[in-house]
């Protein structure tokens, strides 16, 4: 049975972008996960916005039981997309659209590139005018991984999605990943 998480705001309007209060234990983790991921990388945090897209929510809800029934286990990952603030506002909408796929390289296939290393998806945002940079925490179905090259335009069949072995991971399908929070912030 599907159910919306029991953080979520529910609104007439339905706004898609909640911003998290700092006094919250919702806020304490997400901060204490980025702060770690990004080893102290960066000067401050300026918010963290909880994603409530109900639409994308229940395709990728579908999906992860689609996983674990077929892989016996749960093979969701929590990791970082770092992009422009044009980018970012687009993936709330829209969620992950692979249509976007190779703008900053194909080395490990051709679709949606994310990190569990947070200092190397620093590396993909773009400063606005106030130089605040965007980097989402992303639900990730990661599912079974194979290692992937250049030549990939999806993935191989027995697999879900490509990887280097190591902290990054690639999807092919826009529902294996659920853009949860959007944490703008400042580097150094």
């Amino acid at each position: 049975e599907f159910h919306l998480p029991a953080t979520w705001q529910i609104s007439k309007e339905n706004k898609k972008r909640h911003i998290v209060s700092k006094d919250t234990d919702e806020y304490k983790s997400i901060f204490n996960q980025f702060d770690e991921a990004m080893k102290k990388g960066y000067k401050k945090i300026i918010k963290i916005e909880r994603i409530q897209n109900e639409r994308w929510f229940m395709q990728y809800t579908a999906h992860w039981t689609d996983f674990k029934k077929r892989l016996n286990k749960d093979t969701e990952k929590r990791l970082y997309h770092g992009c422009r603030e044009e980018a970012a506002n687009l993936i709330i909408e829209d969620c992950f659209n692979r249509s976007f796929a190779g703008v900053h390289g194909t080395i490990y296939g051709v679709g949606v590139y994310f990190s569990s290393n947070a200092a190397y998806s620093h590396q993909y945002t773009n400063p606005n005018s106030l130089e605040e940079r965007c980097m989402f925490l992303v639900r990730v179905l990661i599912g079974k991984t194979t290692k992937g090259n250049g030549s990939m335009k999806t993935r191989p069949l027995g697999f879900d999605s490509t990887t280097d072995g190591n902290h990054i991971f690639v999807t092919y399908h826009d529902a294996q990943a659920y853009a949860e929070y959007l944490i703008t912030y400042k580097s150094k």
